[in-house]
């Protein structure tokens, strides 16, 4: 099936940087791996089907030879803006709603996104970030929580399409209630830190369980739907606590609206049962959507035998540079269109039933969660 035409509602991704941030070869090589190791960069990097298939496919639509030099060259000789709206434009991207939660001196802020994308873009907030900042800010425990649940209590009103939590990667997502003499403890704790490095990383289970579960209250009390990382992502997570069914205690305390995204790779199973037994727990394919590459088409048939059409939506985490938008784009729709195809060839699904399932998929669930 050919989905080119249907357009995206990308819900999960991050800010781009400037042309300079990815320019030269080792930069532009590191975002194909979420190792953060440069002997991965350097040596293995290019033997990935990621990495070869996007060279070439770059060549293509550069009209040069399929190198990473050649490509490098050939991108550098356009304006960085307009080749961006192009990969933008083909990507068919409709709707970008994305995470600031990283920053720094090359990266686009929200102003400069919405004048940069051919698209409409709205605000993701990732509350451990949130967190860090107001930890910084104020001296005291109750201040701090206070100003936590005040700017959440904003969020809607304030634009905010989403919620995110990054707590897989700091504490694990096993969240339980903590005491709030934990969280002052460890709130202390946290100040000392930040006082002798300058900065803060929110890494204390009693604190972080303790923040996210106000923070549950409040998206439930706004139906403001919260995203969740589960499964693989940068060095620092650790699969073990990552697994999305440790969320299931927390998924039965609420009714707030979650999504669990990157499928929960390589618990995608998992992850399509939650989705499948809960009706406010959604299942997000970015990230495994273009890293998993040959292995999408399995991943989408395994997920889509389990859990509702109507709870399966593409994102494309896409990241620095408007590539990787284009290439996760691609590979979505390439899998899907797989997938999709074969069930109607065994009868599963009719024709028109998998044109409903993939702009469903592409964007309509989004738009009635999100939207």
């Amino acid at each position: 099936m050919d989905l080119s035409d249907i357009p995206i509602l990308d819900h999960h991704a991050h800010p781009l940087s400037r042309a300079a941030a990815t320019s030269e070869a080792a930069a532009f090589r590191q975002w194909f791996t979420e190792s953060t190791d440069p002997e991965i960069h350097r040596h293995h990097v290019p033997e990935t089907i990621f990495f070869r298939t996007a060279i070439r496919w770059l060549a293509e639509e550069l009209n040069c030879a399929p190198t990473l030099d050649d490509v490098l060259q050939a991108r550098a000789a356009l304006a960085y803006e307009s080749w961006t709206r192009t990969l933008f434009e083909q990507a068919n991207i409709e709707l970008l709603l994305c995470d600031y939660g990283f920053s720094g001196d090359l990266v686009y802020s929200h102003e400069e996104m919405k004048a940069l994308l051919p698209c409409e873009v709205r605000p993701i907030l990732r509350l451990e970030t949130l967190a860090e900042e107001l930890i910084r800010r104020h001296a005291t425990f109750e201040t701090m929580v206070e100003a936590f649940v005040q700017h959440i209590r904003g969020a809607r009103a304030g634009g905010v399409a989403a919620l995110k939590s990054i707590v897989a990667y700091r504490s694990g997502l096993a969240v339980a209630p903590a005491s709030i003499e934990a969280a002052e403890s460890a709130f202390e704790d946290q100040k000392t830190a930040s006082a002798q490095n300058e900065r803060v990383r929110l890494t204390s289970k009693p604190l972080n369980d303790y923040l996210l579960l106000l923070a549950v209250e409040e998206a439930e009390k706004q139906e403001l739907p919260l995203q969740f990382h589960t499964g693989f992502g940068d060095r620092d997570a650790d699969l073990q606590l990552a697994n999305p069914l440790h969320l299931r205690p927390l998924i039965e305390r609420t009714r707030a609206p979650l999504v669990l995204l990157h499928a929960g790779w390589p618990f995608f199973r998992e992850t399509a049962h939650l989705a499948a037994l809960y009706p406010h727990v959604w299942l997000d394919l970015s990230l495994a959507i273009p890293f998993a590459t040959t292995g999408i088409p399995a991943m989408i048939r395994d997920v889509l035998g389990m859990a509702p059409l109507s709870k399966v939506m593409f994102a494309t985490d896409a990241f620095t540079m408007p590539e990787i938008y284009w290439l996760a784009a691609r590979w979505g729709r390439w899998g899907l269109g797989r997938v999709l195809e074969e069930m109607v060839a065994d009868s599963f699904l009719t024709v028109a039933e998998a044109d409903h399932a993939a702009r469903h998929i592409l964007g309509e669930n989004a738009r009635m969660l999100y939207v």
